[in-house]
């Protein structure tokens, strides 16, 4: 997937053994660059970095958004509908541990959206999402 202006996040996890099974195995995500302390991934066309930091990787606060409590630091990407629902489908197939399971949140209102979070093995939250209307993403 072509980008026009790729984003770059760093992040810690505890074992980069897990990282490139979870990010690489279960994500598909290309493996790029590494040494013994990062790795990094072609996330949907943009770089992320995991970089070893034992005690660092994890979410540790909610907010709730639409009655659900959401883990305020997290990352993912905004995927096509058919996109989403196989990853769903993936993640599943896989015993997913869900933080919230996939659902359409805002149903019937301005930014409706199907979402669903999970957690890397190194506790760090992920959310992926996707609009029936991509028009939506940043509507007010």
């Amino acid at each position: 997937m072509s980008v026009k202006h790729p984003f770059h996040l760093a992040f810690p996890v505890d074992s980069l053994a897990q990282a490139r099974a979870f990010y690489g195995g279960l994500l598909g995500c290309p493996e790029g660059r590494s040494s013994d302390a990062w790795v990094d991934f072609d996330f949907y066309g943009h770089q992320i970095v995991a970089h070893l930091a034992p005690g660092e990787a994890g979410h540790r606060h909610t907010g709730e958004v639409d009655g659900d409590d959401v883990p305020v630091r997290h990352f993912g990407v905004v995927l096509s509908m058919d996109e989403w629902e196989l990853l769903a489908e993936r993640l599943r197939a896989a015993r997913t541990s869900f933080v919230i399971e996939p659902h359409v949140r805002f149903k019937g209102r301005v930014g409706e959206q199907a979402t669903m979070f999970f957690l890397d093995p190194c506790g760090n939250a992920l959310e992926f999402k996707a609009f029936a209307d991509p028009g939506q993403l940043f509507a007010k």
